[in-house]
């Protein structure tokens, strides 16, 4: 399910607001689910589950972007018929899970897959002990500790976090996700990161670039990645100008389409807006021709018009700091595994 949807699910399936916010941030931090592809029978029912379970959501997802534009003329299933529906589908999934588990106790690919399900229908409980089980089981597989790692994050010590990213990396040194994901853990919760590892906010930036890196040369090719990156700097004060720009020139290389490339353009303009560079940032606007992006380029457009009003009225250029209007896209929380 795509984030969207798995809140709109979890709003539907929770009882009370806040714990649809939780199901939210849980869903956003993704469970890695790694089941090599073998001629074991186990292996082989459980890809079958998965698959079931796959197909479930997709199918709940339908569901809810129907009942959605029902809703618009007054016609969409009340929310608890949608949640009794919604659970009586996933009911079917669940207990595939739980009688693969009762033939295979000591299985920590069905626990990690089964945590998946759990924390992506709202059991939040539920997916973290199935976690837990299988770290036991299996303590030296790199998935479970980058999973508990984004469990912790977001829903327990996050300190406890930083410790199981960094088993997770020492396990397998080589998978991209991991430094992705802690180096967002790191930007994200920077006053437990300076406390945790005794540093200052300015060494948690460099640790969390750092990691940022070590991604980016695992997996070059990654435009998302590439972004991510990128949009770090925007929360970076003082700000690293030069650095930022050449985060999101890296990034326009990547761009699979004309959309992607545009919507960096806005990046740039953003920046050399605030440097005072403002033919660069025109230029870069007048580049931006695609209807998603029109809102954001009317109020870039304003942005730079009073950028330039107020540097002819004072003489003086502000190069220190990057607008506000910039910090509308925080690093993700850490991602799903592909």
């Amino acid at each position: 399910m795509t984030n969207l949807l798995i809140a709109a699910v979890s709003a539907i399936l929770a009882t009370n607001q806040p714990a649809a916010v939780s199901n939210f941030v849980q869903a956003t931090t993704g469970i890695e689910v790694a089941v090599a592809s073998t001629n074991d029978p186990v292996t082989f029912e459980l890809q079958k589950l998965m698959k079931a379970d796959d197909d479930a959501r997709a199918e709940v997802e339908k569901w809810v972007e129907d009942n959605e534009k029902f809703a618009e003329s007054g016609a969409g299933v009340p929310k608890e018929e949608m949640r009794r529906r919604i659970l009586a589908r996933f009911a079917i999934v669940k207990e595939g899970y739980e009688n693969l588990l009762k033939q295979h106790t000591n299985n920590a690919d069905i626990r990690i897959a089964y945590g998946s399900y759990l924390g992506d229908t709202g059991d939040e409980d539920g997916a973290i002990e199935q976690l837990e089980v299988a770290r036991g089981i299996a303590p030296k597989d790199p998935v479970i500790w980058n999973n508990l790692a984004n469990y912790y994050g977001h829903n327990g010590d996050v300190r406890k976090a930083f410790d199981y990213y960094t088993k997770a990396i020492e396990i397998k040194p080589d998978e991209s996700l991991y430094y992705h994901n802690f180096g967002t853990t790191l930007f994200l919760f920077r006053k437990d990161a300076k406390e945790h590892y005794n540093i200052d906010e300015q060494q948690v930036f460099d640790r969390a670039l750092n990691l940022y890196s070590n991604a980016v040369r695992l997996d070059p090719e990654d435009f998302k990645l590439a972004a991510d990156v990128a949009q770090t700097f925007y929360g970076i004060q003082p700000p690293r100008v030069e650095d930022a720009l050449r985060a999101w020139t890296n990034a326009f290389s990547l761009a699979g389409d004309e959309e992607d490339r545009q919507g960096v353009h806005t990046h740039f303009a953003r920046i050399k807006i605030k440097a005072g560079r403002f033919d660069e940032a025109k230029a870069h606007l007048s580049s931006v021709t695609n209807a998603s992006y029109a809102e954001l380029k009317t109020r870039l457009t304003r942005v730079l018009k009073d950028a330039e009003l107020n540097a002819t009225t004072t003489n003086t250029v502000t190069t220190n700091t990057l607008p506000s209007a910039a910090i509308t896209n925080p690093p993700a929380a850490p991602a799903k595994a592909k």
